[in-house]
């Protein structure tokens, strides 16, 4: 009669297979996913201000102006700080163009708030 003799060892070519299965479905969709991306809030209304505020616009090339006049960091901070002492109630908003780095904006809404102007916020386009 032949015996049939135990086997101590476990056979692992299913494992491998699995193994390659799932490698090929994760290669596959991790491309999809886009973990990256920030979706920001849209602006549904308007608010309401009683003072027209300050509009400070940086351009694309990195220029700020102010109603169409250009101005550099230190002569920006000193007209703002004037029209601010005119009338206290004033606000600041930065329109950046959507091209501009997010790093100059943040520059300028931080050299207003180092130099005590409170009321700084940026300017959106309301969703229709």
């Amino acid at each position: 009669m032949n015996k049939r003799r135990l086997m101590n060892q476990i056979n692992v070519v299913p494992y491998i297979d699995v193994m390659l299965v799932l490698l090929i479905i994760f290669m596959v969709t991790a491309p999809m996913t886009n973990p990256g991306v920030v979706e920001l809030p849209k602006v549904g209304q308007a608010l309401k201000q009683t003072v027209q505020p300050i509009v400070v616009s940086i351009k694309k090339n990195g220029t700020t102006e102010i109603d169409g006049k250009k101005y550099k960091r230190a002569d920006l901070l000193a007209h703002v700080k004037k029209q601010i002492a005119k009338n206290p109630d004033q606000s600041v908003v930065i329109a950046a163009d959507k091209k501009v780095m997010y790093e100059q904006v943040i520059l300028i809404m931080d050299l207003f708030k180092q130099n005590d102007v409170s009321k700084v916020g940026l300017l959106l386009t309301p969703e229709k």
